[in-house]
């Protein structure tokens, strides 16, 4: 069955998201071009998600969606298992959402370019003048019921097991008064981890689990670092017993 897998893979499943990947990239260009950016940032890039995990046959479970309310705008944080966490969350979470993203990604071949035509928000830390005009920028965008989706850890895991956070994600919470929600994923390690990068996709369920929102309390330091401990343990607590507990991960 493995094999087989594999053959299905590559003659099936590579050619399609190469195609999928290249209209759907045309699509938000004209489409974002045009006056329709609310729509066309969202939509395509959603059924892009979607649509691989079917070509895959993965399936996904979702849980927790009715913690979220309507026309509320979060910050999605999330553990950063492997490449699949992309499709998983763009095509599942439900909600209408920026990536926040590393400035460097802007250069990847037709994703970058969607990235950019679509206002996903591209995190530059290069001086204090760039970090303003990435707050500026979410400012700008995440109103509306609009959220923003963050992988705190930076970079995805090595063993399965979470790293530690990084604290931009919820520093932006805290300077725009907005709820952090947790995002445990569980099963995106195993289908497609790093350390297999540009190897055979292996099948395995995925779940995506949406924890209760962590409300600011108040402003500053102090609403920074319990919002950030308390996301933490929260997605931690979700995990598969097999990947509980912190391994340093050698990329942070």
């Amino acid at each position: 069955m493995k094999y087989l897998y594999r053959i299905y893979q590559l003659l099936i499943v590579c050619p399609f998201v190469v195609i999928l990947t290249v209209l759907v990239t045309v699509t938000i260009a004209i489409g974002t071009s045009l006056g329709g950016g609310h729509w066309f940032s969202y939509y395509p890039g959603k059924w892009w998600a979607y649509l691989i995990l079917k070509a895959f046959l993965i399936p996904v479970r979702v849980e927790g969606r009715e913690y979220l309310k309507k026309g509320e705008s979060y910050v999605f944080v999330s553990n950063h298992q492997g490449a699949f966490d992309i499709f998983l969350i763009f095509g599942h979470l439900g909600r209408h959402f920026k990536w926040m993203m590393k400035w460097q990604l802007r250069k990847m071949p037709f994703v970058g370019y969607a990235c950019m035509k679509s206002r996903q928000i591209f995190v530059d830390k290069r001086g204090a003048r760039k970090i303003k005009e990435t707050y500026d920028k979410a400012r700008d965008i995440l109103k509306d019921g609009t959220s923003v989706t963050v992988f705190p850890e930076g970079a995805r895991t090595f063993t399965g097991h979470m790293g530690v956070f990084r604290r931009g994600a919820f520093m932006l919470a805290d300077e725009l008064q907005l709820p952090v929600v947790p995002l445990t994923i569980n099963g995106s390690f195993n289908i497609l981890p790093r350390t297999r990068d540009g190897r055979w996709v292996a099948w395995h369920p995925l779940k995506l689990t949406i924890h209760k929102p962590v409300y600011p309390e108040g402003r500053g330091a102090e609403n920074i670092k319990r919002t950030m401990e308390k996301s933490y343990a929260t997605i931690m607590s979700a995990l598969v017993p097999e990947y509980q507990g912190f391994v340093e991960n050698p990329d942070q």
